[in-house]
């Protein structure tokens, strides 16, 4: 008892790992990481240690250390491991077996546990064609760890999710607007917060309540977002994959466009479709954004394997 006590005395005590940030705080973090993110895009080349970042931004190389332990649950030298080429590669392999098997191999952890939590049904075709007309569709905007959302729903469930960059809410909505332009748009914040909070915190995905999302697209679209549901954590496709997966195999640059014009970003994952060079290629909210959320699920991932 008295040696314990006596190495407690005098060996450095260990310090925790930064928590990662609560909802309120991830929103001004991002600001912050996405800056970071932008300027190593911009430098790869110099290869910038973490002294160099923190210099050229104005931080402290303590703040931008925490910073990304707080936000991500990662250092930032991690976090930059996960979305380098190599690693893009690796999240490759085997994409187009893990497409067809994501379901039944068991996977553990956030993987799977995200896989089980979304379910999700298509409007009619009528629905679609009318370009929304006679569907009531309630909008809101909330914090997120990517920044600002806006976040659609229809009385169905989950219909869209977008970003909101340098709080440019009107463009946001109108990036809406135009896939379903005959919809009635009603601005209500308190009905779409529900949603933001369950999709964003973990701790609210659960396979016996799954998060409902209604898909409102080309019976195409509709095939390619399906086979995008099927991606997870840790896991990344090519458009060509997807093009095999729902038959179309010679469809790769239609699957592209279809993967581009999805509404519900995060949640059906096209931030996990790249180059079959692992390349991050295009992302309709911005390369560093989905530099991001794959730094993002890096980081919850690990964080599970690890007991962090």
């Amino acid at each position: 008892m008295s040696s314990s006590r006596t190495v407690a005395a005098t060996k450095p005590r260990a310090q925790p790992p930064e928590p990662v940030a609560d909802p309120a705080q991830q929103p001004r973090d991002y600001e912050q990481v996405r800056a970071i993110i932008a300027h190593i895009s911009q430098n790869w080349r110099d290869q910038p240690d973490l002294e160099r970042i923190a210099a050229d931004l104005g931080l402290s190389p303590v703040q931008v250390q925490r910073l990304f332990r707080r936000w991500a649950g990662l250092t930032p030298k991690a976090f930059l491991q996960a979305v380098t080429l190599d690693a893009a590669k690796r999240m490759l392999a085997d994409s187009a077996s893990i497409l067809d098997t994501a379901y039944e191999t068991g996977l553990s952890g956030p993987s799977r546990l995200h896989d089980l939590f979304v379910t999700h049904e298509a409007l009619s075709p009528g629905e679609f064609k009318s370009g929304g007309d006679g569907v009531g569709m309630l909008y809101g905007y909330h914090p997120t760890p990517f920044g600002e959302a806006i976040v659609v729903a229809t009385p169905r469930g989950l219909a869209g999710l977008g970003f909101v960059d340098d709080g440019a809410r009107e463009a946001a909505l109108s990036d809406m607007r135009r896939r379903w332009p005959n919809a009635d748009f009603t601005h209500d914040d308190a009905a779409t917060a529900d949603y933001a909070a369950r999709v964003f915190s973990r701790e609210a995905w659960r396979a016996d309540q799954p998060l409902r999302v209604v898909m409102i697209g080309t019976d195409f679209e509709l095939r390619v977002w399906e086979a995008l549901l099927r991606i997870p954590f840790g896991h990344a496709a090519t458009y060509s994959d997807i093009a095999r997966q729902i038959g179309r195999p010679k469809a790769a640059r239609a699957v592209g466009a279809a993967v581009g014009r999805n509404p519900i970003s995060f949640v059906v994952p096209c931030h996990r479709v790249i180059g079959r060079s692992g390349a991050l290629t295009g992302y309709h909210w911005g390369l560093t954004r989905k530099r991001a959320i794959l730094g993002w699920e890096s980081g919850l991932v690990t964080g599970d394997a690890t007991g962090a």
